[in-house]
């Protein structure tokens, strides 16, 4: 299998969690000095145990200074600078501060600026890691976290823990013609996406595309390309965005998928206009935030091209 011609459409564009990224100033999470000094002008992201962000009456982002929290960053996560202003996550039951709303991660990314969404799901990530890792895999001993939230120590033998991404590829998977979507049965009645599945450990992620596709729907890859990647953060995996072609194979699901058919061109120009909400049988796709409707309306564009060329 190879990869596609360079006339492939470029840019996949319109998702959440992937632009305006924090300068992450590896440098600073040893220096407990400097981050003392950054804490009184810093914006702290106050997170529930459920993952929720504190928000004001209008639904924003509600992020106290550090003045307005009082001490210092102690346990909290440094997340990063943007310019010379410092950002921190810590739990809502450390601090006294409250706010008129919780607003849940995909929410804040259909809403909040794309910066604030960023931060958001970074800081819920981060401890969604430290959630699940605070005794040591190797020993059982407790985890200590050092360099100002990303390192884990185990206080029993010593070993260090990391925060740990899991990368996936998600493709769009065309005969030349036609789309292939599939569904799962936990979704919304109607709604169908591109394919997706976690690499494994020894292949590429050419290979990777190649077997979910086959593994799940039957239909064989010819050739693939790399378009883009978005963090996903529910919990904590990289979407590695592909287009590929495939032969024309009638599709066969497997136990991931309740449904997956090829679609026409005609059929994901009518749902592109159609919302969730809509009374008629048709066709919903991805929500707008994810990389998987990026990847739907980059195919959408370049047949769109083919077509009036």
């Amino acid at each position: 299998m190879s990869t596609l011609p360079a006339s492939e459409p470029p840019a996949l564009t319109g998702f959440a969690f992937a632009g305006d990224p924090l300068d992450r100033a590896d440098r600073l999470r040893d220096d407990a000095e400097a981050l003392f000094g950054l804490w009184p002008r810093a914006r702290v992201i106050v997170l529930t145990r459920e993952g929720e962000a504190f928000a004001d009456a209008t639904g924003q982002l509600a992020a106290p200074s550090g003045t307005d929290l009082g001490g210092g960053p102690g346990t909290a996560i440094f997340l990063g600078l943007r310019e010379d202003v410092a950002w921190f996550a810590v739990e809502a039951d450390s601090v006294p501060f409250e706010a008129a709303q919780r607003v849940d991660l995909r929410r804040a990314a259909a809403t909040w600026p794309g910066f604030e969404a960023g931060v958001f799901a970074l800081a819920r990530a981060m401890f969604y890691w430290r959630s699940r890792n605070r005794f040591c895999g190797l020993c059982g001993g407790e985890v200590e976290f050092r360099r100002a939230g990303y390192q884990g120590r185990c206080l029993q033998c010593g070993a260090d823990h990391y925060p740990r991404v899991d990368p996936a590829v998600i493709v769009a998977v065309s005969d030349g013609e036609r789309l292939l979507l599939g569904r799962q049965s936990a979704w919304p009645a109607r709604r169908y996406s591109v394919i997706a599945g976690f690499v494994e450990p020894g292949e590429s992620l050419e290979q990777t595309v190649a077997r979910e596709v086959l593994e799940e729907t039957g239909v064989r890859v010819r050739h693939c390309r790399y378009l883009g990647a978005q963090p996903w953060p529910f919990p904590g995996a990289l979407m590695l965005g592909f287009s590929a072609e495939a032969e024309p194979d009638v599709p066969q699901v497997d136990d991931e998928l309740e449904d997956a058919r090829w679609f026409t061109f005609e059929e994901i120009a009518a749902a592109l206009e159609r919302r969730e909400g809509d009374s008629d049988e048709g066709l919903l796709l991805s929500p707008r935030i994810s990389i998987a409707r990026s990847l739907i309306d980059h195919w959408y564009a370049g047949m769109l091209a083919r077509r009036a060329s």
